[in-house]
């Protein structure tokens, strides 16, 4: 199984299919840890990268593997023994933002259980949709939280999953009305996170997940500038915050 932790140089690219046909992409990096042993950085770059419980699913007083423990116990499945590798952007000078945290879940055999795609919105929102892979890492699940506001909450996604190595490549392609409406996709190469890697991460892609917070806003109002069709926000009582899909 693939050593971690590790830094994947990696570009997003999102791509529309429907109403206005649109493309954007930019540069970021990624880490792949396993979660039972985080990785232990030299104090002076603990700012630039922490793994916190509270920014992901579960009880912030517990640890990451052990909220996916317990969301996975509720399903039925044991992870007792296993390794759980998560592929997310970390917590830098104190700011985080995944639009999107994968978990491959691996039984004490090695085996994979399932994968765990964690959706966060702009609006503080978060969802779990539990995946069971083929042999190819392909999966599907409706859609059941609110993302874009220029997309319905309705349809499902494919997604291709494979646990990275060398490489990175990930793709989830949302369709409607039986056709693709938006796909998108991370690809990257693998750089062993050790302090040089981390680094040079850091001094060519500075406060990496800030300017994707940004970009997505601006990527937005390029659409609302079009007069692309908003579909309002669910109210607070029929958001799903912490939910989960299967």
């Amino acid at each position: 199984m693939n050593p971690a932790p590790a830094i994947y140089d990696a570009q997003v690219r999102h791509a529309r299919h429907r109403d206005v046909h649109t493309t954007f992409a930019h540069r970021i990096h990624l880490w792949l840890v396993d979660l039972d042993e985080l990785p232990e950085l030299p104090f002076w770059l603990r700012p630039f990268a922490r793994f916190r419980a509270a920014d992901h699913v579960g009880d912030p007083e517990l640890s990451i593997r052990a909220n996916i423990g317990n969301l996975l116990a509720g399903y039925g499945i044991d992870l007792t023994g296993g390794r759980v590798l998560m592929l997310a952007h970390a917590r830098e000078l104190g700011h985080v933002f995944n639009p999107i945290s994968v978990f491959w879940c691996h039984r004490a055999d090695g085996s994979l259980a399932c994968v765990v795609a964690e959706v966060h919105n702009t609006y503080g929102g978060r969802h779990c949709y539990l995946l069971r892979p083929d042999e190819h890492g392909r999966a599907h699940a409706d859609k059941e939280f609110y993302v874009s506001p220029f997309l319905e909450t309705r349809g499902y996604y494919t997604m291709h999953l494979p646990l990275p190595g060398d490489r990175l490549a990930v793709a989830v392609t949302l369709h409607q009305d039986g056709r693709p409406a938006l796909t998108a996709t991370l690809a990257g190469t693998r750089r062993p996170a050790g302090t040089r890697e981390i680094v040079r991460a850091l001094l060519r892609r500075p406060f990496v997940t800030r300017r994707t917070s940004l970009l997505i806003r601006l990527h937005g109002i390029a659409l609302w500038l079009r007069r692309l069709p908003v579909v309002p926000r669910p109210p607070a009582s029929d958001r799903s915050e912490e939910g989960v899909s299967r």
